[in-house]
């Protein structure tokens, strides 16, 4: 059993078909009958409203309405008319993985249209494309309805192109191309506005490219002053920290130099008290000396006193010869003794005690010699006027007092030895004292340096500390300045005389260098963030204008292409229609020739600059003229023929484009009507032949017609104003028959 594309049609609400009818394509050849104004018709135009006709006029309308049951005095009217189609797609014609496709339109009574393809919501345009790449084309040349038959040969030879382009199967071309050419316009649209962005945008673009620019130096700046920071404070940190190490140690030795210093010092400063001692006692020295000195006087006198006792004593004895028996005369010695006894006592004390001590001492002595020799000029009177027993104790007074005399001079001697003894440690002392003094001298001198040392070497810790803190502020400006780049080093483990002098210079760079940084401002975060989105959105926009330059190319090159193998089907597609449009022709006229040649071109180069490039182009194609010639007859024009001729020349170029490219299905609407019962024959002949290529659906009154059917559908009219359907299936009839 043949399968064929076309398997049924379902319509709805759609003009005179008020209820759900059904027609079944299950033949080659369908033909449907029935009087006049029965609405066998309205199925042709089922068929160009489910495949999207926009034109009211050729479903013989004029509003969407007057396609929806409009109702009868015993019918109500219907809200809504739809119409499917269903196609058989086991062999995949269209590209849809179902084995079954379901095209349907519906619309309402506001007008509005709804498109499914398999029950789903699509776009006009899509339907247009699923039908174009069947090679069911949207100009309807597969469906020729009633009174169009002539309808190809009364076009302009510029819609006779589009029809035989639409036979040929070049409407999917045209349809890729149109579309080509409205994206390639959207594609222009969008280049324009892409560059009316890049125009706006370009201004502001090149400001913050300068910025960026000028961000870059300060980014190069910062890179150097990281760098030179990173060297100078590793240098920096090793110094201060060799030489605070290196003058901590020496404060410390000059601080123990100045301590041991200042002991010896301290020492020789106590050794100066002594001094101080010694000169007192060499004072006291020569208080004794002059004491000594007058104490020998005193002695002389005492001696010579004594010398004068001894006188008088020798008088006393020479008298105590005559006054021996006299008492009276003796001297008490024991007093004589007390006194000598006395001023030894005196004079020793004074020796030993201070000048004050000695010249009282001295003083009293004198007293003592005075009282003595007062009392001993008085023995002379006692002596006289004393008896014997006051000589003898005289006597002994004198004994005592030499006795006594010898005691001083012993004592004096002692003195005399003692005053020696200081002198000489008194010199001794001023030689020791004249040595301290130098030694002294010195040491104050070594002190002083000491001091001077500890001082410098103390002034020059606060100064490496002033650096450090210095240093450490730097370190913190930077940081804030250029980042953490700036102070991320290892310390110098060595740093020369040579490499240290250089700190200044790299000071002094650093300097002109933050200066040259804060002049440029800060990071610029704000406008690195900006120029990144805003050259993001200018990158964007170039690869956007790359890309839809690029797709424009692309579109024109397609479109080129589409052309190329448009002209070169149309070419080979209209040899081939002219071979097959000749053949029915003479079969339908008993003879004479039919053809279509190309027109000339006659669009001039003013007509391209005036209606643009892409309207020339179109203008350009060629249309398609017919020449006929009638046996027997010399036509000069198509509007020469009668009607007959029309409707036989029509449908032999109809059949003859059928041929070269079969569309699934044909439907043809009364086309036969004008024939008489000889064309009838071979019109039939031509429907058959052609059934082989394509389901036909014949609507017809020819009996002829009807006979080469396999289903008769059969539409009347109801009482209530809407189409009812009747069948007949011949092919079955004629196979129950055959059994």
């Amino acid at each position: 059993m043949t399968r064929h594309m076309l398997k049924k049609v379902e319509i709805i609400g759609f003009k005179s078909f008020a209820k759900k009818t059904v027609f079944d394509f299950s033949s080659s050849v369908t033909s449907i009958v029935g009087p006049n104004g029965s609405g066998k018709s309205n199925v042709a135009e089922a068929f160009r409203f489910a495949l999207g006709e926009q034109s009211m006029k050729n479903m013989r309308g004029k509003r969407s309405e007057d396609l929806i049951f409009n109702g009868s005095p015993t019918a109500p009217r219907t809200n809504r008319a739809a119409v499917a189609i269903i196609f058989d797609n086991i062999s995949r014609v269209f590209n849809l993985d179902f084995d079954e496709v379901r095209i349907e339109r519906a619309v309402l009574r506001d007008g509005t249209s709804e498109y499914t393809i398999n029950d789903s919501r699509v776009r006009l345009r899509d339907i247009y494309e699923l039908l174009s790449n069947a090679n069911i084309g949207e100009s309807g040349h597969h469906i020729i309805a009633q009174g169009e038959a002539d309808r190809i040969l009364l076009a302009n030879a510029r819609q006779r192109r589009e029809m035989l382009e639409d036979a040929l199967g070049l409407a999917s071309y045209e349809f890729k191309k149109l579309e080509a050419q409205r994206k390639l316009e959207r594609t222009r649209e969008n280049i324009r506005q892409v560059e009316a962005l890049r125009r706006e945008l370009s201004p502001h673009v090149n400001f913050l490219k300068k910025q960026i620019e000028k961000l870059e130096r300060a980014d190069a700046t910062r890179d150097e002053l990281s760098t030179l920071s990173v060297v100078y404070f590793a240098i920096e940190d090793a110094y201060l920290t060799k030489e605070e190490q290196a003058t901590t140690l020496m404060l410390a030795q000059s601080k123990e130099t100045l301590s041991v210093l200042s002991a010896q010092l301290s020492e020789i400063s106590a050794t100066s008290d002594k001094d101080d001692e010694s000169e007192r006692r060499a004072h006291v020295v020569h208080t004794a000396e002059d004491a000594l000195e007058k104490a020998m006087g005193a002695h002389s006198i005492s001696a010579r006193e004594v010398s004068k006792t001894e006188g008088a004593l020798e008088a006393m004895r020479e008298r105590e010869k005559s006054l021996k028996d006299d008492p009276s005369v003796r001297i008490p010695r024991d007093t004589v003794s007390a006194l000598f006894e006395e001023v030894q006592t005196q004079t020793t004390e004074a020796l030993e005690g201070d000048m004050a001590k000695l010249r009282a001492t001295l003083i009293s002595v004198r007293t003592v010699v005075k009282s003595f020799f007062e009392h001993f000029g008085s023995v002379r009177e006692v002596l006289l006027s004393n008896d014997e027993q006051k000589l003898h104790a005289l006597e002994h007074q004198k004994v005592a007092q030499e006795q006594k005399e010898g005691e001083l001079a012993g004592e004096v001697e002692k003195a005399r030895n003692a005053v020696s003894r200081a002198r000489e440690m008194y010199s001794a002392q001023q030689e020791a004292g004249r040595e301290g003094q130098r030694r002294s001298i010195a040491l104050a001198q070594q002190e002083a340096h000491a001091q001077t040392a500890v001082s410098q070497q103390e002034a020059q810790l606060r100064e490496i500390s002033a650096r450090g803190d210095r240093c450490e502020r730097d370190k913190a400006e930077l940081l804030a300045l250029v980042g953490s780049s700036a102070v991320s080093y290892e310390p110098c483990t060595e740093v020369s005389q040579e490499e240290y002098s250089k700190q200044d210079n790299r000071r002094h760079a650093i300097e002109r260098l933050k200066i040259r940084l804060e002049e440029f401002g800060g990071t610029g975060e704000d406008i690195r963030t900006e120029y990144k989105e805003v050259s993001g959105r200018e990158g964007f926009l170039e690869k956007e204008l790359d890309d839809l330059s690029h797709s424009a190319d692309v579109l024109l090159t397609l479109i080129d292409e589409i052309d190329d193998e448009v002209a070169k089907s149309f070419a080979q597609g209209l040899a081939r229609v002219n071979e097959s449009f000749g053949t029915f022709f003479s079969l339908m006229f008993g003879g004479g020739s039919a053809r279509l040649v190309l027109e000339e071109d006659d669009i001039s180069d003013d007509d391209e600059e005036e209606n643009g490039l892409a309207v020339a182009v179109e203008h350009r194609k060629p249309g398609v003229e017919v020449v006929v010639h009638i046996p027997q007859k010399r036509v000069q024009s198509l509007l020469q023929l009668s009607g007959g001729e029309r409707a036989l020349a029509s449908i032999a170029l109809i059949f003859a484009m059928s041929q070269v490219n079969p569309p699934p299905f044909l439907i043809l609407d009364e086309t036969d009507a004008a024939l008489d019962e000889a064309n009838s024959r071979r019109y039939g002949d031509m429907i058959e032949n052609l059934s082989k290529k394509s389901q036909l659906i014949v609507i017809t009154h020819n009996r002829e017609t009807m006979s080469r059917a396999g289903i008769l559908y059969g539409v009347t009219m109801r009482g209530d104003g809407t189409s009812k359907l009747l069948s007949v299936k011949f092919d079955e009839a004629v196979a129950v028959a055959k059994r």
